[in-house]
């Protein structure tokens, strides 16, 4: 038992120490005032291409793992593999959607997938994925890497920012996050709440 809540405080102090760099957006280009006055934006996400811990490649990670469930237990592997996937559409983009939909209420502007009449498209990037673990009396937080660009919906080349999070923590509180998807959709969580920050200050 001791143990157990040494870990639990070891865990919400990581994710304290975390949390303000999850709460640091970079400008990389452009400018985000042209979204001053919208209403809704196009949102679409891209996991074409990120890293996963040790593993280059997405694809290198989900055959290693999948690999060793199935060793353990036939089909194991194909359904944890199938869920990774799933859980993006499942938990990791509504959670982004509902943090950064409720940090913009005051400025009445949403993000929505599927509209494509939106003058403007925010693209979210998965850029590098640490899945973190928790085996009870050990874990480690999951942590995300994110790029953003708003683009103009007619001209997806017409790129008018860009924008960038790194190591945006994913834990859930009291170490009670045994499961992979639970502590990614918190960093996607986190991603979403930061980012509505970082807009609300700079649109009038």
């Amino acid at each position: 038992m001791k143990k157990f809540v040494f870990a639990s405080v070891v865990a919400m102090v990581a994710l304290s120490s975390n949390a303000s760099i999850a709460q640091r957006v970079e400008a990389r280009s452009g400018d985000v005032a042209v979204l001053s006055g919208q209403k809704i934006v196009n949102v679409k996400y891209d996991y074409s291409s990120f890293g996963v811990g040790k593993f280059a490649t997405e694809q290198e990670y989900l055959d290693k793992k999948a690999a060793e469930y199935n060793a353990k237990e036939s089909g194991k592997g194909d359904a944890w593999k199938k869920a990774w996937v799933d859980d993006r559409k499942n938990r990791f983009e509504p959670k982004f959607e509902e943090l950064f939909n409720k940090g913009m209420e005051d400025k009445g502007l949403q993000i929505v997938q599927s509209r494509p009449d939106a003058a403007y498209t925010m693209i979210v990037r998965t850029k590098f994925v640490e899945p973190g673990f928790n085996v009870g009396v050990m874990r480690r937080n999951a942590y995300i890497d994110y790029e953003i660009d708003v683009v103009e919906s007619n001209n997806k080349s017409g790129k008018v920012a860009e924008l960038a999070m790194r190591n945006v923590p994913g834990a859930v509180a009291f170490g009670m996050d045994f499961d992979t998807g639970a502590r990614l959709a918190e960093s996607y969580a986190k991603a979403g709440k930061s980012l509505a920050a970082f807009l609300e200050k700079k649109l009038k």
